[in-house]
């Protein structure tokens, strides 16, 4: 379930998506005003998932510091995530011990593309550029004002310097 989005992208922000949580609860993110926002889309089967240790150990670090890791976990790369949004609860929190907000299972690209990844990826609706989400674990940084700043591939690990300095900047 998502805002209807206005025609002009000067006024596309992630604050207009309200979504689903992993636990069937709406998860607004206007709620998240002034805090710097990192969505990535995730995956429970794939060789980059030791990325959520890192990333969980980012959110710890800067949480205090009006910085937040959403995730959204997606089956759309080689069926890595099979699971419900129960079954990769469960995965997330034993393995892992993610404290970040996850969201309800999703698409994020093809036909069936989640309105919130259509902002991601399109100038039109964010701004900044288009991209494609070229693998699980792809990285979209979010400012304070809720615009997209910068798309960051896959395999570039959560501690990154250029993650690093965009959360400290």
């Amino acid at each position: 379930m998502s805002v209807i989005a206005q025609n002009s992208s000067d006024n596309q922000t992630i604050y207009q998506f309200t979504v689903e949580d992993i636990n069937g609860k709406d998860f607004a993110f206007s709620a998240l005003k002034g805090k710097k926002i990192m969505i990535v889309n995730t995956a429970s089967k794939c060789g980059l998932t030791p990325q959520y240790k890192d990333l969980e150990a980012l959110y710890e670090k800067y949480k205090d510091k009006d910085f937040v890791i959403v995730g959204f976990p997606a089956n759309n790369f080689l069926g890595q995530e099979p699971g419900s949004n129960e079954q990769i609860a469960t995965f997330c929190s034993l393995n892992y011990g993610v404290t970040f907000p996850m969201m309800a299972k999703i698409s994020v690209k093809g036909k069936n593309m989640h309105p919130v990844y259509e902002f991601l990826t399109q100038k039109a609706k964010n701004g900044l550029e288009d991209s494609k989400v070229q693998w699980n674990f792809q990285k979209y940084l979010i400012g304070r004002d809720g615009k997209l700043e910068k798309v960051i591939g896959p395999r570039t690990l959560p501690f990154a310097e250029e993650i690093v300095q965009w959360i400290e900047e």
